[in-house]
């Protein structure tokens, strides 16, 4: 637990998560939910909202909000959930689960309850909490 983190600033509603994962399949909003939980386990302070067309969590006063303070994306492409990361390709990444090309963002792809509770899937979450894109 990150005790700096001491208050969220912003929770979403159930009704807020609800509409958006509405039209995920039902296996992924399951799970959707159960990446949401392990996250604010992990860090219970970030701050949460829909961001990007997805669960978005980032740390509150963080410059540039959801986006300087970053931590994870929890959201649905290709029928696939992922657990995304806009500083990715910054955080350590021993085992090489992170996939993606992009300049900074990177993601891994969560298939079962198993995948979520993976060690190296919180040792990402934490590396993501302590990143500071400002150096």
């Amino acid at each position: 637990m990150y005790p700096e983190l001491l208050m969220a600033t912003e929770r979403l509603h159930p009704t807020q998560i609800e509409s958006l994962v509405a039209s995920w399949p039902e296996d992924l909003r399951r799970l959707a939910l159960e990446a949401r939980a392990l996250v604010l386990e992990i860090a219970p302070g970030l701050s949460e909202k829909v961001a990007f067309h997805s669960l978005c969590y980032y740390k509150p006063d963080a410059p540039y909000g959801v986006i300087g303070g970053n931590v994870c994306l929890v959201s649905v492409k290709h029928d696939r959930l992922w657990l995304a990361f806009l500083h990715g390709a910054s955080l350590p990444d021993p085992d090489r689960e992170l996939q993606g090309t992009a300049k900074a963002k990177r993601q891994l792809e969560i298939r079962t309850r198993e995948d979520l509770r993976r060690p190296a899937v919180a040792d990402l979450i934490r590396a993501a909490i302590d990143y500071d894109p400002a150096g």
